[in-house]
């Protein structure tokens, strides 16, 4: 069940800034959300994304007292961006906190997509996604090759309290700069700037 909508409006530059651009305020939410849930969009280009789960590793050094307070209100925000943004009909967020030292923040996607799906489709409107989201966050990248999983009819997947689930489980390893929010917040300042006609 997609979450109420949300004042100011969650924004993800690549996903949903034009809808936006006369919004008194905007929500960059987190930077897990800035970084999967154009994921998420481009996985739902192909298919209907029933579920979407997203794991998220960053350096517990870089992790300050408020975030670590607000820890909840990470993951909630996290869980209603992949809904009311990516699309997904549910949505869930974890979150570890590594003890490896490093500025870079690895999110693991995982999209269930119901029925029958061109992987080449979701695949190519991945790598899109991803140039696009790279194009203002240059440490944007895939880890490896979109991974895709089948389940039939013979062979469901049983997912406790929902049932079986029938067609294919999108994985997608993402790595990222973990100042991924800062990088979305200054390319839709540059987009109001230039709709605004002021220089830049």
């Amino acid at each position: 069940m997609t979450s109420a909508p949300r004042w100011p409006p969650l924004c993800v530059p690549s996903v949903n800034l034009d809808a936006f651009l006369d919004a008194p305020q905007l929500s960059m939410g987190t930077s897990a959300a800035q970084a999967t849930v154009p994921i998420v969009a481009a996985i739902g280009k192909a298919g209907t994304v029933s579920y979407a789960e997203v794991v998220t590793s960053i350096s517990a050094s870089s992790v300050g007292p408020d975030m670590r307070a607000n820890i909840d209100d990470f993951l909630e925000t996290t869980e209603t961006a992949l809904q009311v943004v990516g699309g997904a009909q549910r949505g869930k967020a974890v979150l570890i906190l590594s003890p490896v030292d490093s500025a870079l923040m690895r999110n693991t996607v995982y999209c269930l997509v119901e029925g029958d799906t061109d992987h080449r489709s979701i695949e190519s409107a991945i790598l899109e996604m991803v140039e696009q989201v790279a194009a203002y966050a240059p440490d944007y990248r895939l880890k490896q090759g979109v991974q895709f999983e089948v389940f039939g009819p013979d062979q469901p997947l049983h997912i406790p309290e929902t049932g079986k689930f029938i067609g294919t489980r999108v994985t997608v390893l993402l790595e990222t700069g973990a100042d991924i929010i800062t990088s979305a917040a200054k390319a839709t300042a540059e987009r109001l700037t230039e709709k605004a006609g002021a220089p830049t």
